[in-house]
């Protein structure tokens, strides 16, 4: 039974809903901004090694490139290992944005936690550390734990 009844996930919506709102004055999407996020922390990188990353498909990639370069958000290089496939890079226009979709983000759960005493805020925040760590260790382990989990829900409610 989950406790939570999913609130995590719905305060991460409505964060959610707040950025997308406030990143489009700039004229750029969540996902797009996913997608600058990969191309700066990976310079040189393949649309094929974004979609790996983000888990899109080949097309939507080449979508967003294309109008993230138009946008004058990435630029492209010839791949000197491979003649058909470009690298992207991050523009300055895009080192700009860098770190706004997390001030944003930062911004608003500053002012969610903001009713709670400080020591709530701590012990809360602690809590967080730990579940985080659970979670980034599961998704280091190709999420084998939980998929192992869900497969055996599955085949128990099949039964």
């Amino acid at each position: 039974m989950d406790i939570t009844k999913r609130k995590i996930t719905k305060i991460a919506r409505e964060i959610n809903k707040f950025t997308v709102r406030t990143l489009k004055k700039d004229g750029i999407g969540i996902s797009e901004f996913d997608v600058i996020h990969v191309i700066r922390k990976n310079p040189g990188i393949t649309q094929k090694e974004i979609g790996n990353i983000l888990g899109i498909d080949k097309a939507a990639i080449a979508r967003q490139c294309a109008n993230l370069e138009n946008k004058g958000y990435l630029k492209r290089r010839k791949n000197p290992k491979d003649g058909r496939s470009q690298l992207l890079f991050a523009t300055e226009k895009a080192e700009q944005l860098k770190n706004s979709k997390t001030y944003v983000e930062a911004s608003f759960y500053e002012w969610l936690l903001e009713d709670l005493s400080e020591e709530d805020q701590q012990v809360f925040s602690n809590l967080l550390d730990i579940l985080y760590l659970k979670c980034k260790n599961e998704s280091k382990a190709n999420f084998t734990t939980m998929t192992n989990k869900i497969e055996s829900d599955h085949s128990y409610e099949k039964e």
